[in-house]
């Protein structure tokens, strides 16, 4: 479910400003590329990152990760968790929670539209984005209500419990890349310090 939301937010966030140009790995990386290395740089890249957190994946440690990797810098980024079928009050305990959550309302899609005009630059005046957003609206509003109508499955729903294999192997890719990395720069302390 959050796979398809982010879809739909990268098909519906360019319609609304035109400028945003979203990257979701899922659609965004070549077939045989190294997808660590092209997620690495977007996050490195990204000044404006939305999250989609439901149930499923909320306790998932790569949505930490990439929540971690987005808020790099504290002046000059966002994170913006959307929630699909949660509550704010439910990230409590999560990393997630210290950033601002957008719910599925109007107003707060449209605050969240607001947030990202102006950490673009602010590419729309005002009264260009409200209208661009009012227009655009019904659309994200019919495709996230059209989602919220298929059932979730019994392993979307139990992701991590029952398959801690999927996130372990994820764990175990990045701490293989920090080992590598550190192998390649060898000792950066006595290095730095000598």
């Amino acid at each position: 479910r959050s796979k398809k939301v982010a879809q739909i937010f990268r098909d519906w966030l360019p319609t609304v400003i035109q400028a945003i140009e979203p990257f979701v790995s899922s659609e965004d990386i070549e077939k045989g590329s190294r997808w660590n290395t092209d997620i690495a740089q977007e996050l490195k890249e990204s000044r404006f990152g939305l999250i989609c957190v439901t149930k499923g994946n909320l306790k998932a440690p790569w949505l930490n990760f990439e929540a971690g990797a987005l808020s790099k810098t504290i002046d000059n980024t966002y994170v913006a968790p959307i929630l699909l079928d949660l509550k704010p009050s439910e990230l409590k305990g999560s990393p997630i929670s210290q950033f601002q959550a957008t719910s599925f309302s109007k107003d707060d899609m449209k605050r969240l539209i607001e947030t990202l005009n102006v950490a673009a630059g602010n590419c729309l005046a005002p009264a260009r984005l409200d209208k661009a957003f009012e227009l655009c609206y019904p659309d994200l509003e019919k495709d996230i209500a059209e989602l919220k109508k298929l059932s979730v499955t019994d392993d979307e729903e139990s992701t991590t419990e029952a398959n801690p294999h999927i996130d372990t192997s994820i764990l175990e890719e990045l701490l293989e890349t920090a080992r590598n990395t550190q192998r390649l720069l060898g000792n950066t302390d006595a290095k730095l310090y000598s």
